[in-house]
């Protein structure tokens, strides 16, 4: 038996069923038969061989999702609509339907799921208008056709229960609120322009990063951004980069509420903080957790950019000991609120200075203390400079930053910082920049971990190293403590930081 399913190649139709006829086992027919059969139909346009089913059929899904958007897709007039008019939405399309008793509704539903209607906000069974002891179960316009669509499972499960499988036509009404946002911003931009669906929510405001071709419908995107995600009561877009000292950028209230007060909840913290005046990005949640993990209790961490907390605080939960700075007045304010907020404000130091005032006053005057304790008592230290922007350029501060004999080299302050890059290797990009600023190597003593894509060909990295003493002291001269000959001390140095990279990376 010979089942063939077509349809032209360029077409979006229905599938034409022929005739299926059986062929006889002559051993010398069935060759020639099939090889002709087959040469004829793969020499077709649209058609090819299903492995060893040896059935025909079209393309895998004849492009299931294109043929849906032909449906299930808002009018064309709507096109070029930049004030939204939700009313402009409406369209009747003709849905194959099946006429049930309904008492026997939920049972037979159960054998009817790859033919019933799947399509979020539409109702699969609705009340027959012409029969209230009756319902209409809407099935799947690409489907079922006629009666002869239903497989034998369900044929034989409508038999059962004694249902016609006659298909009946309904005419459904969708109107703006079934369709999907991408849908809408589709039917509405110009034919082939990128689509915004996607944006960053920061508590009730939906945070997106339109683009040129798209500012003349930006009112229309950020109602449509707020009408289909429940929750979001607030639209804005950037309008400007982030290059002030303050990491806050210029925005635009697009749709909604303009109340920039919102709270998050990130990795079980919550955060409350002014959106229009402070640096928040939910797409560095995993960074922020990431990083916690590092540390161990009775660590020390020195937050150069710390924000309004996501890496301050989780630290300071792990009974660490934190001091976190920041430039911007109103991260600085935030800050202190937040660390109250998740109680952890008695572990935690804050201040509101320069990256490079902090790193050259309390980390120095806080590293002194620290590395001048005996072994037994010293803390690992970390310091993380989230500014990617700019923070490469603050490891200048760190050059002879002590005074003193170098402690030993397992207890020298561990640095994470962060940094972007548009170059083809940025890893070694990173690292030679890095290297540059403190003046020395940094591609055998360092980890470079990529955090995320910012944009095409522009990486997000954080480069991990431990400080050098020969960077971080003014005067190296020898002590009982640290009395190794140097090449001796060179290769104890690295194996320490090759203990330190190899935890870093059990625990990613």
């Amino acid at each position: 038996m010979v089942m063939i399913l077509w349809r032209p190649f360029g077409f979006s139709g229905r599938f034409l069923k022929l005739e299926s006829h059986s062929i006889t086992e002559s051993k010398s027919l069935i060759p020639v038969a099939w090889t002709s059969l087959t040469q004829m139909l793969l020499e077709a346009p649209g058609i090819f061989l299903l492995g060893q089913r040896k059935r025909f059929s079209t393309m895998p899904e004849i492009e299931t999702h294109e043929r849906e958007t032909e449906l299930f897709s808002p009018p064309s007039d709507v096109r070029g609509m930049t004030k939204l008019d939700r009313t402009a939405f409406k369209k009747t399309v003709n849905i194959p339907v099946l006429k049930v008793r309904k008492e026997i509704v939920s049972k037979l539903m159960r054998s009817l799921k790859r033919a019933a209607l799947q399509r979020p906000g539409i109702r699969r069974v609705i009340e027959d208008p012409e029969d209230k002891e009756s319902r209409l179960i809407m099935l799947d316009p690409y489907k079922i056709f006629t009666h002869d669509s239903f497989e034998k499972a369900e044929l034989s499960v409508l038999e059962q229960l004694n249902v016609s499988p006659q298909i009946s036509k309904y005419n459904l009404e969708l109107t703006y609120e079934n369709f999907k946002s991408e849908e809408i911003l589709r039917a509405v931009l110009p034919e082939g322009q990128d689509v915004t669906s996607g944006f960053s929510r920061i508590g009730h405001i939906a945070h997106l990063n339109l683009r040129d071709h798209q500012l003349p419908f930006k009112h229309l995107i950020g109602q449509v951004m707020i009408d289909k995600n429940p929750g979001i009561t607030s639209a804005v877009n950037k309008i400007n980069n982030i290059d002030n000292m303050y990491r806050n950028f210029q925005m635009e209230v697009l749709s909604g509420e303009q109340n920039m007060m919102t709270k998050v909840r990130e990795n079980n913290y919550t955060y409350e903080f002014d959106f229009s005046k402070v640096y928040w990005n939910p797409r560095l949640s995993t960074e922020h957790s990431r990083i916690t993990e590092l540390l161990k209790p009775g660590d020390v961490l020195f937050d150069v950019f710390a924000g309004v907390g996501p890496f301050a605080i989780p630290v300071a939960k792990k009974n660490c000991t934190v001091f976190a700075n920041d430039l911007n007045p109103e991260s600085h304010k935030w800050l202190l609120y937040n660390c109250k907020l998740n109680k952890v404000d008695q572990k935690v130091k804050v201040f509101n200075l320069d990256g490079k005032d902090f790193l050259q006053g309390p980390v120095k005057e806080e590293l002194m203390q620290l590395l001048g304790l005996s072994k037994e008592r010293k803390p690992s230290v970390h310091v993380v400079m989230n500014l990617p922007a700019k923070a490469i350029e603050f490891l200048s501060a760190f050059k002879w930053l002590l005074d003193g004999q170098p402690c030993s080299s397992e207890f020298l302050p561990i640095v994470h910082c962060y940094s972007f890059s548009k170059d083809a290797n940025p890893a070694e990009d990173v690292r030679q920049r890095a290297g540059a600023v403190l003046g020395i190597s940094l591609e055998a003593c360092s980890s470079v971990h990529l955090v995320r894509n910012v944009a095409p060909n522009k990486e997000m990295l954080c480069i991990t190293f431990q400080i050098p003493a020969s960077v971080l002291y003014k005067n190296q001269t020898r002590n009982p403590e640290n009395h190794e000959d140097p090449p001796l001390k060179r290769q104890r140095t690295a194996e320490a930081f090759s203990d330190e990279k190899t935890q870093i990376a059990s625990n990613t």
